[in-house]
């Protein structure tokens, strides 16, 4: 039998009195429960109590401890999160098993909430078929990352998987080609053979792909640059990925 789903491979947990009543205000999202820290008051939990039993939402208590624990920022949390369901979020393991999945974006080391939601939004436009974010390593998606998505977070085409490495040796092993970024890569992304099913992995601006990730590319390209650019930071650089990808896999 199947292991059920992990409620981490559900759900996108947004925290914080304003990000929640966001969620619970915008009907195209399916929010699943909204839990409050026990003793919260204020007139934005008044709100949110009104505005989810308009909804027909959950809405649990539990200690102010164990939100802080679920929410998972302690500092940031207001004694408040939701749950919101993201329809195409799935566990790598079970998308590998389904028809469809021939381009794939891997995220490794990228901590920067604002990189991985402009990621998210680009590859998501481009219409890539999946994009993982690993559970360690990458920013966790958080209220941040959903803004800078402006929204598209939620209904990305995102895959979980614990680490990048492990994300990569699985695509390897269901037969994709494993791409690697970087701007001393031999290759011109634009005329680099790109075989299908493939996975391009981005890595940080800082130090590139982990070392264990590397070790399983297949190809490095780069993007080639003009008018005296030297560089392009890691969100536009995907951008620029996805689209070749798309436009390859539509040729």
């Amino acid at each position: 039998m199947a292991s059920e789903t992990s409620p981490k491979d559900r759900f996108i947990t947004v925290y914080g009195r304003n990000p929640v009543l966001e969620v619970l205000s915008d009907p195209q999202l399916h929010v699943d429960k909204v839990v409050i820290a026990e003793g919260a008051r204020g007139p934005g939990i008044r709100e949110i109590e009104q505005s989810a039993r308009r909804r027909g939402v959950a809405v649990q208590h539990a200690s102010a401890e164990r939100v802080k624990k679920l929410a998972g920022n302690g500092r940031q949390d207001q004694g408040v999160f939701a749950d919101v369901i993201a329809p195409r979020m799935l566990p790598l393991e079970t998308a590998l098993g389904q028809p469809g999945l021939r381009t794939v974006i891997v995220l490794d080391g990228i901590t920067t909430p604002a990189n991985v939601g402009m990621i998210l939004r680009s590859a998501t436009a481009a219409g890539i078929d999946g994009i993982v974010v690993p559970r360690r390593g990458v920013a966790s998606l958080d209220p941040l990352v959903v803004k800078a998505s402006a929204g598209v977070a939620f209904r990305a085409p995102i895959l979980k998987a614990y680490t990048a490495h492990e994300a990569v040796a699985a695509l390897k092993d269901h037969g994709f080609a494993v791409i690697g970024l970087d701007a001393g890569g031999d290759t011109d992304l634009f005329t680099a053979r790109l075989p299908q099913p493939v996975a391009f992995v981005l890595g940080s601006e800082t130090a590139g792909l982990g070392p264990d990730v590397a070790a399983l590319v297949d190809t490095w390209v780069r993007v080639p640059m003009a008018s005296g650019v030297e560089s392009l930071n890691v969100s536009a650089a995907a951008a620029v990925v996805c689209f070749e990808l798309v436009r390859r896999s539509r040729a």
